[in-house]
């Protein structure tokens, strides 16, 4: 990871006062300018205990590209996004130091301050060995739904290897502080709470409840249960989805059906009116796919606000939002959509409500925020093909079924390849050790029969990564995504523009999990207390969100971090 040190402007008008003082004290003279009276007035008043917001706020948007924030600007209102970068601190240059860039791997790596090699969440899914199965990263056998009958909560942060700035925060209170992770997603919920949040809730799709698992509690609280209670998935699954705004006006998005757009379940065709009651189904799931995700999603934040009490207790609290709906319908109608600018539209304002609701029951002031992504999202290829840019699509099974040939061929029949996961391929380790081959020489080997792919960049193999270190550039974000128990033996980087089409070679929509920016560079804003309003183009990483807050709650950082708090830069 890149050591660089940054100079700022303020650090150096103190280092210049500094000099200045002693020069003066050298001569027998005062100083004219006293450092001390210069910066007293920053000094935190410790005579009432220590300085803490009464709450943190994360502010997760599932597969948000940094450009989202500008690119219908003129269309959001004045209350949600625009309110965050006016008048909070806005990180121009903030992006993933490592790769593959997933939903998982990016809620780990925002609240661990960490990245995958050693918080160990590698990707969404892996492939375990020695289980000889494909693990998900938020499975947890041990432990049993509570809220429905589903198999849906047997999750829990067991895999997660290092602790959370959440962690860091109860420990610190001697487990007085209220931790709370909410997401439509499992994952989206449970990473960011850590292993010691009071609860992490995600939504259910065949009851419609949101629900945990008994790593947590054993039964839902009553502010869940009325909120079940409510069924407010049925109400917004009985209206049809029209745009926000006359569609004429969405002129910051491409066509309203283009040929690359997926469809949702039942549709004919992926245009608006969406009409959601006659596609519902019979579960609870196409909730995910639209705006009104985003909507339950706040609507149960503010229950759990109000339901926990949080910023009303002793201590600071926590409260972990992610938002997921931007991405599944990202991932449906790719990122130049109707229905991805609608998406952030509605979502614009339903933060707007969020921050508003939030500073009103806990005070303005009051509560830190932080906005940010898991992960941007790639130009659908068939888009980039039309504006003449170069791109493409590969199937994992092309890389995959080629290498086991090519291995049949140099070594002799076998099932060489045991998994092909994250760009990633997982060798068969017993049969190269039973034919007492070197482990090194055959991935080495493969590594360089796959760079005959015209989609294939670069390719890196374990051996290469576990006796090189690298700095800064594209190997330092191989490197940082590389966890040696739980990665493969070949890893795979695309060509800029690329990605799997999970088995078509002309997919619909978008994906992400590349080292391209667009899927690296995501929004980090600051907002509330102490904050004060500014931007900078300093580079940062996801790894320094974590860090930042513990200086700002005098807490430890989590034991894996690697990033540094950002404060010098907000001045």
């Amino acid at each position: 990871m890149s050591q660089n040190k940054f100079f700022s402007n303020s650090m150096f008008v103190k280092a210049a006062a500094m000099c200045l003082l002693v020069l003066s004290a050298c001569a027998g003279t005062p100083s004219a300018t006293a450092p001390e009276a210069s910066t007293a007035s920053h000094a935190p008043d410790f005579s009432k205990g220590l300085p803490r917001p009464k709450l943190v706020v994360g502010l997760v948007v599932d597969q948000m590209r940094y450009d989202y924030l500008y690119r219908y600007w003129d269309k959001y209102g004045n209350d949600g996004f625009k309110k965050l970068l006016s008048q909070g601190f806005n990180f121009k240059n903030n992006q993933y130091s490592y790769v593959p860039t997933y939903t998982g791997p990016g809620h780990a790596s925002i609240y661990t301050g960490s990245v995958p090699a050693i918080n160990g969440i590698i990707g969404n899914n892996w492939y375990a060995r020695g289980q000889q199965k494909m693990v998900y990263c938020v499975d947890d056998e041990t432990v049993s739904t509570v809220g429905s009958t589903s198999t849906a909560g047997q999750m829990s942060p067991a895999n997660l290897l290092t602790t959370t700035i959440t962690d860091e925060l109860r420990l610190a209170t001697n487990m007085g502080s209220k931790v709370i992770g909410i997401a439509l997603k499992d994952r989206g919920s449970i990473l960011p709470a850590g292993h010691l949040g009071n609860a992490a809730y995600w939504f259910d799709s065949p009851s419609g409840n949101w629900i945990t698992s008994t790593y947590y509690r054993n039964d839902l609280p009553q502010w869940v249960q009325e909120f079940n209670n409510s069924k407010y998935p049925d109400q917004h699954l009985s209206e049809v989805w029209n745009t926000l705004l006359p569609i004429e006006a969405y002129t910051e998005s491409t066509a309203d059906d283009v040929a690359w757009e997926e469809t949702l379940p039942g549709e004919q065709k992926p245009v608006f009116p969406h009409n959601v009651p006659a596609i519902r189904g019979k579960d609870y799931e196409l909730l995910r796919s639209l705006p009104a995700g985003n909507t339950i999603t706040k609507d149960f934040a503010l229950a759990a606000l109000r339901g926990e009490r949080l910023g009303k207790g002793d201590f600071t609290d926590f409260l972990a939002i992610s938002f997921s709906s931007v991405d599944y319908i990202g991932h449906k109608f790719g990122p130049n959509s109707v229905e991805v600018e609608d998406a952030l539209l509605r979502l614009d304002q339903e933060m707007g409500e969020l921050i508003k609701a939030i500073e009103e029951e806990v005070g303005k002031g009051e509560v830190l925020f932080f906005l940010t992504a898991d992960h941007g999202a790639a130009h659908v290829p068939a888009f980039l093909k039309e504006k003449n840019i170069p791109s493409g699509v590969t199937t994992q099974s092309v890389i995959r079924d080629s290498v086991e040939q090519y291995l049949n061929k140099q070594y002799g029949p076998g099932k060489w390849v045991e998994q092909y996961a994250n760009q990633q391929l997982y060798l068969n380790h017993k049969l190269i050790d039973g034919k007492k081959l070197n482990l090194a020489d055959v991935q080495q080997r493969v590594a360089a029969y796959v760079m005959r792919f015209e989609s294939v960049m670069r390719a890196v193999s374990a051996g290469a990564l576990q006796n090189s270190n690298w700095g800064q550039g594209l190997m330092a974000r191989v490197e940082n995504g590389y966890n040696a128990q739980r990665s493969g033996d070949v890893i795979v980087l695309l060509q800029p523009g690329w990605f799997e089409g999970w088995g078509s070679k002309n997919p619909k929509g978008t994906t992400h999990g590349s080292f391209s920016n667009y899927d690296t560079h995501v929004p980090l804003v600051w907002y509330g207390w102490r904050v004060q309003p500014g931007e900078s183009s300093v580079a940062t990483e996801i790894a320094d969100i974590a860090p930042t807050i513990a200086s700002w709650l005098y807490l430890q950082e989590p034991n894996g971090s690697v990033g540094r708090p950002l404060q010098e830069f907000m001045k």
